[in-house]
């Protein structure tokens, strides 16, 4: 067996509550940086934990086939509503904000409801957005406004299944994030398999029936929050809140908006902002829009055309499943840098 890997963090903590003085009160602790062991594992994936994961792993399939079904939809979309491509482009904006409220406001919630609550609460809003679009051709601006609530269930869901299975003990981590991530490409893979056939099935007056594909994810987010509501009913609960402390006890945790600041003043969350904001805004917009400019730039058949995104959510479901070890093994940094060439190549090809 191979010496555990421990990295050692040290943090200063105020000796009382009120700060009286200007001693601290120095803390270590060890995070295991290497694979748990035999026994480790054996003790940590017990059947809640195994329940807890498949609800984890199962959100991110939801997710993914939300988002994998929009490019197979949009050219449907486009010509039911009479709209150009400028105006459908709304429905990104939508995801924005939805993105954009949560980021803002699950710090906050977090301080107010347990892990179970804030996945429930997820899972509900993707709920409301299915449903909202699952009947003959909704209102237009109620169509773009449901992917804002779809896009923030789908954050406070992602926000919570990641921190779930990063913390988890027992677990070689790496590999279970990489198989939840993978569960994100395989709803994405099999929307377009669904979608696009209901969406080019006419109905008797001819005209497509696209919206009745909302009926496939409406289901699995009722199974999604069902699940959510079992695995996690042992944090399906208000957190408690934070009383003043008696003297010589540890200082409460920090604030949410002081939180959020601190979070706003460290380098490496604007980059690695910066690194998603590319990476996943080029692959969603990019896959989104695919089938649309092969049915009207390079003449392809719409019927046909809605199945394309599926070769990409197929590669990625592989990577996702197999390079988690590679990646691991050889650092994030350097095989980041090699899959961004690797995509560079292929994007030429593609385009060119």
């Amino acid at each position: 067996m191979s010496k555990a890997a421990t990295t050692t963090y040290t943090v200063e903590l105020p000796s009382d509550a009120e700060n009286a003085s200007r001693s601290t009160a120095r803390a270590s602790f060890q995070v295991d940086d290497s694979p748990p062991s035999e026994d480790d594992q054996a003790q940590g994936l017990t059947k809640s934990v195994l329940l807890k994961l498949a609800s984890a792993a199962f959100s991110f399939f939801v997710s993914g086939v939300n988002d994998g079904s929009i490019g197979a939809l949009i050219p449907h979309i486009i010509r039911d509503y009479g709209v150009t491509t400028a105006i459908v482009s709304a429905l990104y904006a939508a995801s924005f904000v939805g993105w954009l409220s949560a980021a803002l406001s699950n710090t906050h919630l977090n301080h107010r409801l347990d892990l179970g609550a804030m996945m429930v609460l997820g899972a509900a809003f993707q709920v409301v957005a299915h449903a909202l679009r699952a009947w003959p051709t909704p209102p237009f601006g109620l169509f773009i406004t449901t992917f804002w609530f779809a896009s923030i269930g789908q954050a406070f869901q992602d926000t919570q299944a990641n921190t779930y299975v990063a913390t988890e003990k027992g677990l070689t981590v790496h590999r279970w994030l990489g198989f939840i991530h993978a569960m994100y490409m395989a709803g994405c893979l099999v929307a377009p398999f669904a979608a696009s056939p209901i969406a080019s099935s006419p109905s008797g007056d001819g005209s497509s029936q696209w919206y009745l594909f909302y009926t496939v994810p409406l289901g699995l987010g009722v199974a999604n929050l069902a699940l959510a509501m079992v695995a996690f009913r042992d944090t399906f609960r208000l957190r408690p809140r934070v009383r003043a402390l008696d003297p010589g006890t540890v200082a409460p945790e920090k604030s949410a908006s002081a939180l959020i600041k601190e979070t706003l003043t460290t380098r490496s969350v604007w980059v690695i902002s910066l690194f998603f904001f590319f990476h996943l805004g080029v692959c969603i917009t990019a896959g989104g829009w695919v089938v649309e400019y092969l049915v009207d730039v390079r003449d392809g058949d719409l019927r046909q055309m809605g199945y394309v995104p599926a070769g990409f959510s197929g590669g990625c479901l592989l990577g996702r499943l197999l390079l988690p070890d590679p990646t691991h093994k050889f650092g994030e940094r350097r095989m980041i840098f090699i899959y961004c060439l690797f995509c560079l190549a292929f994007q030429l090809v593609f385009w060119l």
